[in-house]
């Protein structure tokens, strides 16, 4: 799915607007989510920090994967150093984005290298194999039927 995140203030600058849309059919793009945050908040968020702007963006309604957080983040901060008033957009294909590799990859780079090894070890198929070995398994069973109480079964009903 293809998403576009339109990041833009109002007309006199006392708010900062982020506009989610999707591609919900193909060449139309849907809008799907538009949060107003106060400009001075933003601004102040940006000032402390990457991770601040993330968790100031984020809301109930528009809450984006990590991956996506950290891009609008980064755009937002340029927004804002730019002083421009025309919108900026982020652009997202998650059709390139889902592939196995790139996934594995992440993950890989997000932990630490003991987790890693940890990880690899888990995934190694060194473990013995005793499938050929047959030890017949003998069961006991506690309740025994006697044998002249089967052919009993037609006569009682």
């Amino acid at each position: 799915m293809k998403q576009k995140y339109e990041i833009l203030k109002n007309k006199d600058g006392s708010q900062f607007i982020i506009r989610e849309l999707a591609e919900l059919d193909k060449d139309i793009m849907s809008l799907l989510c538009e949060e107003s945050y106060d400009a001075t908040v933003v601004e102040a968020a940006i000032d402390a920090g990457k991770e601040r702007l993330i968790s100031a963006l984020r809301t109930k309604n528009l809450y984006p994967p990590r991956s996506y957080a950290e891009k609008i983040a980064d755009a937002v901060m340029n927004f804002y150093a730019s002083q421009s008033l025309e919108p900026m957009i982020v652009l997202f294909d998650d059709t390139s984005n889902l592939s196995k590799e790139i996934l594995v990859a992440e993950l890989m780079e997000d932990l630490g290298e003991e987790e890693a090894e940890v990880l690899d070890d888990l995934l190694e198929d060194d473990f013995e194999d005793n499938s050929d070995e047959t030890d017949e398994i003998k069961i006991d069973p506690s309740i025994k039927i006697a044998d002249d109480d089967v052919g009993d079964v037609e006569d009682d009903l």
